[in-house]
């Protein structure tokens, strides 16, 4: 059973937990208990926009997160490795492993830019 279900969800799981992660945000607007009013009051909001601005840099570097654990599997050793560091030794939460790729995309990316680094 391991051999096809672990494959299966190693191909698919990330985009199954986008979906479930999607989905919960946007639970509070299908319900009504935020409505089109509450989300044009909330760009008034110099807030909102930090959180707008977040949101878009995050899912950009997402996809590059996706591309790294795609490219280099090793990678998701150290990322699982520094989320439990984190937990464990700063009280973090567990939440941005394709986040925490991303950001590890782009630091490899630059690193790798410079001449004397490889």
């Amino acid at each position: 059973m391991d051999d096809k279900l672990f494959p299966y969800i190693q191909d698919k799981g990330i985009g199954w937990g986008v979906i479930i992660i999607t989905v919960a945000v946007l639970i509070p607007i299908a319900t009504g208990e935020i409505g089109f009013k509450e989300l044009l009051q909330s760009i008034k909001s110099y807030h909102a926009w930090v959180a707008l601005i977040a949101g878009i840099f995050v899912a950009v570097v997402a996809k590059h997160g996706l591309t790294l654990l795609a490219d280099d599997p090793q990678v998701t050793v150290a990322l699982v490795l520094g989320t439990i560091i984190a937990v464990v030794v700063f009280q973090g939460v567990a939440v941005g492993p394709l986040i925490g790729a991303g950001i590890a995309y782009i630091i490899i990316k630059i690193l790798e830019s410079i001449p004397f680094i490889k």
